[in-house]
C-alpha cells in the first residue's frame, strides 16, 4: 500500500518482495501516522478480502470500490507465483485480479520414446462468481493462496502424463491435439473436446490453451528433429509434385480421349450429312429432268400473259397521266391569269390611291404654307429684289444705269428707252 503501485497496471513490473519489505519497514517507521485511516481503491474486476481479527470473520469487496479498515482489520495478502518456469512467492498483492488474463509457463516434458522437450504454454484464466453478494461464494476466491502455482501445476502434470504416452512423432504432428484433451478432457455425452476447465475450489475457469513453442531439450534430439523437419518438407514436396504430375497426366489423357471421340462423332455426322446430300441431289436431278419442259412451257405462256396485262395496264395509265397532265396545265394557265389580272388591278388601285394622297398632301401644303405667310408676306416677298434696286439707285442719285460684262448682246433699242427714262410725251 505504501509503494504507490497501481494493482491493475503494474502486475506485469517484478520487484525483489525483500527489498521491498525492507524498505517498506524504513518508511513505516519513518512516516507512521496513527491518526490516519488505511484506505486502498480497488480497481475494477478486481476483489480484495479483510480479515478482522477480533470477530474472526472476513469479508470480500469487489472493485471499483473504496476499502477503508478498521481498528482491527487487515488484507489478505496473496502471494503468487511468477516468472517462467513458475518460482513460488514472486509476486505480493493485496487486490486479487478476475481476469480474463493469461498465465505463462515453461514445462520440460518426455515422451515415450525418450524424447524431452521444453514447452511454452500460455492458459487463459478467469474467476467466475455468480452472485457477489454471497459471502461463502466470495470467498472461495481467497481459499488457494497461490492459484497461479497450482494451475500451472496442475496443467503442467496433465500434459506431461499425457505426452508420455505417446511417441515423439505422433506428438510432433499433433501437439495442439494432445495438449487439448490432456488440459480440458473429454466429453462423455457428447464424446467431443470440452471447451473450458473448471477449478471448483475457488471458481477458477481455463478457457484456452495457446501453445507458444516446442524446443528439444537435447541437442541430438534438436537435431534430429531439424532433419525430420526437412524430410517431412522435401517427402511433402514430392508427393505434391508427384500429384500434380499424375493430375496433368490424367487430364492429359482425358483431353485426348474427348478429343478422339469428337473426332469420330465428328466423322460420322459428316458421313450422315453426305448421305442426305446425296439423296437430296438424286430427287432434285429426277424433278429437274422430268419437270424441265412443263415449267418452260407454263413459264413462256406465263410470261406473255404478264407482257400482254402490262402493255394494257401501261396503255391506260399513259392516258390517264396524259389527261391529268393536260388538266393540270389548264388549271394552272387558268390560276395564273387570274392572278395576274388581280394583281393589276390591285396596283393600278393602290397607284391612284397614291397619286391621290400625294395631289392631297401637297394641296394641304401649299395652302398651310400660303395662309402660315400671309398674302403681304407674298407680296413682299415676290417684290422685294425690284424694291431693293430701286432704293439702292435712289441712294446713289441714278435715275438709270446699266452693267453688263461686255460678252452679252444688249437691245439698245429698248436700252436707250430705258437709259433716257420715260419721257413724258407732250400734252396734244
Amino acid at each position: 500500500l505504501s509503494s504507490e503501485r497501481d494493482t491493475a497496471a503494474d502486475r506485469g513490473d517484478w520487484i525483489n518482495p525483500s527489498k521491498e519489505k525492507k524498505k517498506k519497514e524504513e518508511n513505516d517507521v519513518a512516516n507512521w501516522d496513527a491518526s490516519k485511516v488505511i484506505t486502498f481503491q480497488v480497481p475494477h474486476n478486481a476483489a480484495v478480502q479483510i480479515y478482522d481479527y477480533k470477530s474472526k470473520n472476513s469479508r470480500v469487496v469487489f472493485g471499483p470500490d473504496l476499502v477503508m479498515l478498521g481498528p482491527d482489520e487487515q488484507f489478505t495478502q496473496l502471494s503468487l507465483s511468477a516468472g517462467k518456469p513458475k518460482k513460488g512467492n514472486m509476486i505480493r498483492s493485496v487486490a486479487l485480479l478476475l481476469g480474463p488474463d493469461f498465465a505463462s509457463d515453461f514445462i520440460i516434458v518426455e515422451t515415450s520414446d525418450h524424447a524431452r522437450l521444453q514447452l511454452d504454454i500460455s492458459y487463459n484464466w478467469h474467476f467466475q462468481t455468480k452472485d457477489t453478494n454471497n459471502e461463502k461464494e466470495a470467498a472461495k476466491l481467497f481459499c488457494v493462496a497461490d492459484f497461479v502455482g497450482d494451475l500451472c501445476k496442475s496443467m503442467a502434470s496433465k500434459i506431461r502424463g499425457a505426452v508420455s504416452s505417446v511417441t515423439f512423432d505422433d506428438f510432433h504432428k499433433n501437439s495442439a491435439k494432445i495438449i487439448q484433451l490432456a488440459v480440458f478432457g473429454v466429453d462423455a455425452d457428447t464424446n467431443s473436446p470440452k471447451e473450458e476447465i473448471c477449478f471448483p475450489q475457488n471458481n477458477l475457469y481455463v478457457t484456452s490453451v495457446d501453445i507458444k513453442s516446442v524446443e528439444p531439450v537435447d541437442q541430438r534430439t534438436r537435431d534430429s528433429l531439424q532433419k525430420s523437419v526437412t524430410l517431412a518438407i522435401e517427402i511433402t514436396t514430392q508427393s505434391q509434385e508427384a500429384a500434380a504430375r499424375r493430375e496433368a497426366e490424367r487430364t492429359e489423357q482425358e483431353s485426348r480421349g474427348r478429343l478422339e471421340r469428337q473426332r469420330i462423332e465428328d466423322e460420322a455426322l459428316a458421313e450422315n450429312s453426305r448421305k442426305e446430300l446425296l439423296s437430296l441431289q438424286a430427287e432434285s436431278a429426277a424433278v429437274e429432268s422430268t419437270g424441265q419442259a412443263k415449267a418452260e412451257a407454263f413459264s413462256r405462256a406465263e410470261a406473255a400473259r404478264i407482257e400482254a396485262e402490262a402493255a394494257v395496264q401501261g396503255a391506260t395509265l399513259k392516258a390517264e397521266a396524259l389527261n391529268i397532265e393536260t388538266k393540270s396545265e389548264l388549271e394552272r394557265m387558268n390560276a395564273a391569269r387570274e392572278a395576274d389580272i388581280k394583281f393589276a388591278l390591285e396596283q393600278n388601285n393602290l397607284e391612284i390611291d397614291k397619286a391621290e394622297k400625294m395631289a392631297k398632301i401637297e394641296t394641304d401644303k401649299f395652302n398651310q404654307m400660303v395662309a402660315a405667310l400671309g398674302k403681304e408676306t407674298i407680296q413682299a416677298m415676290a417684290s422685294g429684289p425690284q424694291d431693293h434696286q430701286v432704293k439702292m439707285l435712289q441712294s446713289l442719285g441714278l435715275s438709270s444705269t446699266l452693267i453688263t460684262d461686255g460678252r452679252t448682246p444688249i437691245n439698245l433699242l429698248n436700252t436707250a428707252g430705258g437709259l433716257l427714262g420715260n419721257l413724258s410725251q407732250p400734252q396734244k
